[in-house]
């Protein structure tokens, strides 16, 4: 097997909580007494543009929440929305020893809306980490779609059979499959550390 020369890693899920996946989405309409089916009704028909950078986040909660007066004002939401990030437990710690050991191209690889993106970069020290940022919002195009595994090959120079494509989502690492990346599904740090080890990623 071809030595692994790359990792890209998944942020939500992976690294840190979702940030706007539908179990905080659905906090978010507790928190602030929305109507779910409407408000998820509107998220569907807008995620794709949100995640891929074609609405920006005042957009996005214009046409979600504030297409009406509301009894609260949107830094509220997207306070809200920013507080559910939290570091997932080992996760953070291992990224960081594969950083420091520096015998990898480590890269994030995520679908994520601009503003949330950064948010998470910063607040997390997430370029501590990652040489490069492979997200959605600056690519245009979001997982499971093949052509943003494409894109992180071509723009990484590299061959898919030296690279480890990790997430927790089966259908976003059939996509990486189906380009010859090697994968793992997160489930735990411990998992996910016998894994590498098992590519040949010393940790």
């Amino acid at each position: 097997m071809p030595k692994i020369t790359a990792v890209f890693c998944d942020v939500g899920g992976v690294l840190l909580t979702n940030g706007s996946d539908r179990g905080e989405r659905g906090e978010l309409v507790k928190k602030f007494g929305l109507d779910g089916d409407d408000f998820e009704g509107r998220h569907q028909m807008l995620s794709a543009a949100f995640d891929s950078g074609q609405l920006d986040l005042d957009q996005y909660l214009d046409r979600t929440i504030f297409y009406r007066p509301r009894a609260f004002a949107k830094e509220e939401v997207r306070d809200f929305m920013y507080s559910q990030s939290e570091a997932l437990p080992g996760s953070l710690a291992l990224m960081g020893r594969l950083a420091q050991a520096g015998t990898v191209f480590l890269a994030a690889l995520n679908n994520e809306s601009r503003e949330l993106n950064l948010y998470r970069i910063e607040k997390f020290g997430l370029r501590n980490y990652f040489s490069v940022f492979f997200s959605s919002c600056y690519l245009g195009v979001a997982k499971p779609h093949p052509q943003i595994y494409r894109m992180a090959l071509e723009i990484s120079q590299r061959q898919p059979e030296e690279c480890v494509c990790i997430d927790d989502r089966p259908l976003n690492l059939e996509g990486a499959r189906s380009l010859g990346l090697h994968t793992i599904q997160f489930l735990n740090a411990g998992q996910l550390e016998s894994d590498l080890r098992r590519l040949g990623v010393e940790v």
